[in-house]
């Protein structure tokens, strides 16, 4: 029984290998079979690809060669490549070269889309009409060039004998006008002693003319000098009219409130901060006669026409500061800088010795500009022109008795300056002013700025500072007090229109 069962197990093992190595025998069959089947697929797909481009490249050479007989247009570019284009095909390149050639015929104004073979010949046709109409028209117009030639070489023949025929009546006519000079040369003489004659009676009527002419023109020069003097007499009068006594306020107090005052002066008018003003009464009629209440100096500037200052030179307490007073500055004028020129030597400390740079340094300080100047040494910086406000006039140059000092100069050439400038500042209406009146001009500004030093100091140049700035006495009022009043005051306070 056992022997049995071995025997059935040993058939099954053996069915199962020979079964085993059927499969594997299969199996191996098998991918042989579907390796060569995708080799096969491969070159199949490989024929297909160079046939679809072998397809591919026909149609292009097919739709270039309709394009060439007409079906299809070519581009400048394409026409311009099928002259050094390179490819494969020896015969297309070949047929590409020739149809470019061909294209060429074409003129530049035709479109390259509309150039092909159908198009070729008409285009040919109408250029061999063209150039034989144009061959007719040239023959003709050789024809008609070559008529007016034999027409013109007659014509040259016919006005040849004319002008031989004037030439031969020309000298007949010379002849006759020798005969003729001849006899005008001896009028002309006749005439010449006949005008020699009458030109000393011209002479004559012409000297007696310029007698009369001479005592015309001595009238009229004694007329002229008399219209000189006249002018120079209104010249006078105008620059008395333009002097600094004639100017007017330039602006008016609008309020005052402590130290601080406005006016009614602002950007509209070119004002700028930092300018001093004199504060004049407003009762005040002459303003060279007034007296300077006090100084104020622009701080700010508030609007069109209105500026707040500070009073920097305290009134006195019986001449205070009220709304309508009038301001003035010498050395401001609205939307320009005050010009000033110097001539000669000015001291205005007292000293004997010119004070010039200091007065310069002044003026600048003021706000003004030294535009010219006329030194003692005869030289000369800058220009005179109407703008110029005033011509301060100090120390005139002298010439010395005993001939050019040792540096070679004898001071003409300053006194000839010295007197142009003065003639010039009347011919353009220049207010000229002594050295004093720039000084006090200058005082008035700001006490400060012309105070001497030296041989010209004074002692009432430095008086001793007021104990009472604001003018008041001391009091021992209530703070609370004070705070009401002051706003009492604030509330009430005056401000003029």
């Amino acid at each position: 029984m056992a022997a049995r069962d071995d025997s059935v197990i040993r058939g099954s093992l053996i069915t199962c290998l020979i079964l085993l190595v059927l499969s594997i025998a299969l199996n191996i069959f098998l991918y042989l079979l579907s390796d060569r089947r995708g080799t096969e697929a491969a070159d199949a797909k490989q024929r297909l690809t160079a046939v679809q481009t072998t397809v591919r490249e026909n149609g292009d050479k097919l739709t270039r060669l309709k394009a060439m007989l007409g079906q299809g247009s070519f581009t400048a570019a394409e026409l311009e490549e099928m002259q050094t284009n390179v490819s494969g095909d020896p015969e297309m390149q070949a047929i590409e070269e020739r149809f470019a050639r061909d294209m060429s015929l074409f003129d530049a104004n035709v479109e390259a889309q509309d150039r092909n073979y159908p198009a070729l010949p008409e285009y040919l046709n109408i250029a061999l009409r063209s150039r034989n109409e144009q061959l007719y028209t040239s023959q003709a117009q050789a024809d008609s060039i070559r008529n007016d030639a034999e027409k013109d070489v007659e014509n040259a023949r016919k006005a040849q004998e004319i002008a031989e025929q004037n030439a031969q009546q020309a000298n007949n006519r010379v002849a006759d006008l020798d005969e003729t000079y001849k006899k005008e040369r001896e009028r002309i003489n006749l005439e010449k002693e006949t005008t020699r004659d009458r030109l000393k009676v011209i002479n004559d009527d012409l000297n007696k003319l310029r007698q009369v002419a001479a005592g015309e023109k001595r009238k009229l020069e004694a007329d002229a000098l008399r219209l000189l003097e006249t002018i120079g007499n209104q010249k006078k009068r105008i620059n008395q009219m333009a002097s600094p006594q004639f100017e007017t306020a330039q602006g008016v107090v609008r309020s005052v409130r402590g130290k601080t005052v406005t006016i009614n002066l602002g950007s509209a008018d070119a004002l700028r901060p930092n300018v001093t003003f004199g504060v004049i009464d407003q009762d005040e009629a002459r303003l060279q006669d007034a007296k300077v209440k006090a100084n104020i100096q622009i701080t700010k500037i508030l609007d069109a026409h209105l500026a707040q200052g500070t009073i920097i030179a305290q009134p006195e307490i019986r001449s205070p500061i009220i709304p309508g007073d009038k301001v003035y500055s010498p050395f401001w004028a609205p939307g320009r800088t005050v010009k000033i020129a110097l001539v000669g030597d000015i001291d205005i400390d007292g000293d004997e010795r010119p004070d010039n740079e200091q007065i310069k340094g002044q003026i600048a300080a003021a706000g003004a500009e030294v535009v010219a100047e006329y030194s003692n040494d005869g030289t000369k910086t800058g220009e005179l022109d109407s703008s110029v406000r005033f011509m301060v006039i100090g120390r005139a140059p002298t010439i010395s008795a005993d001939g050019p000092s040792l540096d070679g100069t004898n001071n003409e050439e300053a006194v000839r300056l010295f007197g142009l400038a003065k003639e010039s500042a009347n011919e353009l209406g220049i207010s000229i002013i002594p050295g004093w009146k720039l000084d006090q001009y200058l005082r008035t500004i700001d006490g400060t700025l012309t105070t001497p030093l030296g041989s010209g100091m004074r002692g009432e140049d430095f008086a001793p500072p007021s104990r009472r700035p604001s003018g008041r006495l001391p009091s021992d009022i209530s703070t609370m007090y004070k705070r009401q009043t002051e706003g009492m005051q604030r509330g009430n306070e005056y401000v003029s229109p």
